[in-house]
C-alpha cells in the first residue's frame, strides 16, 4: 500500500481525476539464492515491513507463516493509519522500528535512493546492515519466498509454486489480479459513473467465474494450496468489511455466494490464513484514510464476525491443503494478533 491516502499499497498507485492507475514497483531488486541483483538469502539479515491493513502485504505474512520463514526473516508492523510522511512505527515503543531504528518507513527508501519522488509502499524488505530497501516489488517478493528461500524453508513446507503448474499459476492469477485483487480499487477509485460501472462488471464477472472453477475443487489450481490462492484469499477476506461497501462493489458480498463464502472460510481457518488478518487494523485503514471516499472517518461497527469459524465441509472436495507436507505451528507471540481484530 502507498502512503499516499489511496490505501492501495502494493507499490504505488494514482487517482483523482484521472483514470485509476496502479504503477509498477520501482525498487524491483531481488533477494535471491546466488544473489544475482546483490541481495543473496541470507537469515536475519532482512526485515519485512508490512501492514496487516494491506491486502499485498498480508500475501507476505500468509507466505512467510506457511512456509516458515519467521526466524530468518523478522517483520515489522506499521501503523494502520498513515500520515503524511509515510508508513509509520507507532505501534512500536518510542515510535520506532526496534530492528531498524526508524521512525517512517520513507527512512529506508531514502537511504536507498535520496530524494526519492515516488509513494511509500509497503509491503518492503530492508537491508538490516544498510538500513536501505531492497524491494518493494510486490508481485515478485512472495514467488521468491517459494522459490529462492527454499534453504530456509522449514520441514514439511508446501510447494507454493509448483514448477509443472506454474502456468496455470499465473493464467489464473493474472486474471484474479486484473479483476479482483486491484479490479476493487478500480471501482472505489473511480471517478465516473462509466468508469465505475466498467470495473464493477469486471469484479464480479470474475468473481462468478472464479465461484464456477471453486464449487468443484478445494482450491484454484491443482489438489494443495498455491500462491494462487494466497492472492485470491487476501481480497476476499477483506471484500464484506471493507468493498462491498466502501468501494462500491455491492451486487452481493461474498457471504451470499455459497462456494466462495465455504472457501474463504476454508482458507481462513486453515493455519498461516486467518492467524495473519487484522480485522482491526484493515477497517480502520480503509474508513480514516480514505477521506475522498468517507469524508466523516466513521469506521463501521459491523460486519459480525463469528461467521469466519464456522463449518465450511470444503474437505469434503478432493485436495489437501499441505499435500505431503504439515501445517505451520502456531504464530510466535510476538505476532499473534490481538482479539479485537480476530473473531
Amino acid at each position: 500500500m502507498s502512503s499516499e491516502l489511496d490505501g492501495a499499497g502494493q507499490g504505488n498507485t494514482e487517482y483523482g481525476r484521472k483514470r485509476f492507475k496502479r504503477s509498477r514497483s520501482h525498487f524491483a531488486d531481488r533477494i535471491t539464492a546466488a544473489g544475482e541483483d546483490g541481495w543473496p538469502v541470507a537469515a536475519g539479515r532482512y526485515r519485512l515491513v508490512v501492514s496487516r491493513a494491506c491486502p499485498w502485504a498480508n500475501r507476505t505474512l500468509i507466505s512467510r507463516r506457511l512456509l516458515g520463514l519467521e526466524s530468518a526473516l523478522s517483520v515489522g508492523v506499521t501503523d494502520p493509519i498513515q500520515d503524511d510522511r509515510s508508513w509509520r512505527f507507532t505501534l512500536d515503543p518510542g515510535g520506532r522500528d526496534p530492528v531498524l531504528g526508524i521512525r517512517f518507513l520513507s527512512e529506508a527508501y531514502d537511504a536507498r535512493e535520496t530524494g526519492y519522488p515516488g509513494g511509500v509502499s509497503v509491503p518492503a524488505i530492508v537491508d538490516v546492515p544498510s538500513g536501505k530497501l531492497v524491494t518493494n516489488d510486490f508481485q515478485q517478493i512472495t514467488l521468491d519466498f517459494a522459490t529462492e528461500w527454499t534453504a530456509l524453508h522449514r520441514d514439511g513446507a508446501p510447494d507454493l509454486y509448483p514448477e509443472a503448474l506454474r502456468d496455470e499459476i499465473d493464467e489464473v492469477m493474472d486474471g484474479v489480479y486484473r479483476d479482483v485483487n486491484n479490479g476493487v480499487y478500480r471501482a472505489g477509485f473511480a471517478t465516473g459513473q462509466d468508469e465505475y460501472e466498467g470495473a464493477y462488471r469486471d469484479v464480479f464477472r470474475r468473481l462468478d467465474e472464479l465461484s464456477a472453477r471453486l464449487s468443484d475443487r478445494r482450491y484454484l489450481v491443482g489438489e494443495t494450496l498455491t500462491e494462487a490462492d494466497i492472492r485470491l484469499f487476501t481480497t476476499l477476506v477483506r471484500f464484506d468489511p471493507v468493498y462491498q461497501g466502501h468501494f462500491k462493489c455491492n451486487r452481493n458480498k461474498i457471504a451470499e455466494d455459497p462456494v466462495l463464502w465455504a472457501y474463504v472460510r476454508d482458507l481462513y481457518q486453515t493455519p498461516g490464513f486467518g492467524d495473519t488478518v487484522d480485522f482491526d487494523h484493515i477497517k480502520r485503514h480503509y474508513y480514516e484514510v480514505h477521506t475522498g471516499i468517507n469524508p466523516t472517518g466513521i469506521v463501521p461497527a459491523g460486519p459480525d464476525l463469528s461467521a469466519w469459524l464456522t463449518p465450511h465441509h470444503r474437505e469434503q472436495l478432493r485436495g489437501r491443503p499441505f499435500g505431503d507436507g504439515t501445517p505451520p505451528g502456531p504464530p510466535p507471540e510476538a505476532e499473534r494478533i490481538p482479539a479485537v481484530g480476530r473473531p
